[in-house]
């Protein structure tokens, strides 16, 4: 039997798809169990929800380069970190915060803001290229 290979050029969207995968399935687990350190300061916490929803965006947007980012892509993650906060809402030792999402969405806002900068990198710029079709 001949084995299947992924084309080179889609290589890249694959692993960077499989690494969404992981980070979605790693920060639900860090948002829904229970911390055994203190509690770090709220401005830190924001902080961090700015840089994963920064780095989800990242890693979305240049999972599937064939579409440029867009709505749909920010509504999808926005949508996981609403999923996230009402989780949490039923959770004893967490609870639901408008303020997290906010800080999702800011974290969204930067991405679009920082993405035509990323753009002019041209490693950067080889993996958003658009792929032929057959």
């Amino acid at each position: 039997m001949a084995e299947q290979q992924i084309p080179r050029q889609r290589l890249p969207s694959t692993l960077l798809r499989g690494g969404l995968a992981i980070s979605l399935v790693a920060i639900c687990f860090l948002a829904f169990t229970p911390l055994q350190l203190p509690a770090v300061s709220s401005l830190n916490d924001k902080f961090s929800h700015i840089l994963a929803f920064l780095y989800l965006a990242l890693l979305c947007d240049f999972s599937w380069p064939e579409a440029d980012w867009n709505f749909t892509k920010a509504l999808s993650l926005l949508g996981y970190g609403l999923f996230i906060e009402t989780v949490q809402a039923f959770l004893p030792h967490r609870f639901f915060s408008m303020l997290d999402l906010a800080a999702d969405g800011l974290g969204l806002i930067i991405y679009s803001m920082i993405l035509p900068g990323l753009l002019r990198i041209n490693w950067i710029k080889r993996l958003r290229q658009k792929t032929a079709k057959a």
